[in-house]
């Protein structure tokens, strides 16, 4: 489904193999300057941390821990990203 420019995931099955399943949801959305720590342990290990991730960077979460990233490191990774698609288009236009 895709709503304006942004990509909404609908498939979320793999939250019911998740690890945080069940956990305070609060642990994953601690005040601003508290530890991430915990939360990213509940993450660590998880068979669907690669699905949560990939949910978080399509659907634009801009908070909480997901797939075991901050929404800093996050917001890295879509950084990055814009840049390896920027240079792919650069070179795709000199070929």
């Amino acid at each position: 489904m895709r709503i304006g420019r942004k990509h909404i995931m609908l498939d979320t099955s793999w939250q019911d193999q998740a690890n945080c399943l069940g956990v305070d949801p609060d642990l994953f959305f601690p005040e601003r300057g508290a530890s991430t720590r915990e939360a990213k342990e509940v993450c660590r290990g998880c068979v669907v941390r690669d699905d949560c991730l990939e949910f978080a960077l399509a659907n634009g979460e801009k908070f909480g821990i997901w797939g075991g990233m901050s929404e800093r490191e996050r917001r890295r990774i879509r950084r990055q990203r814009a840049l390896a698609r920027q240079a792919a288009a650069a070179e795709a236009e000199t070929a």
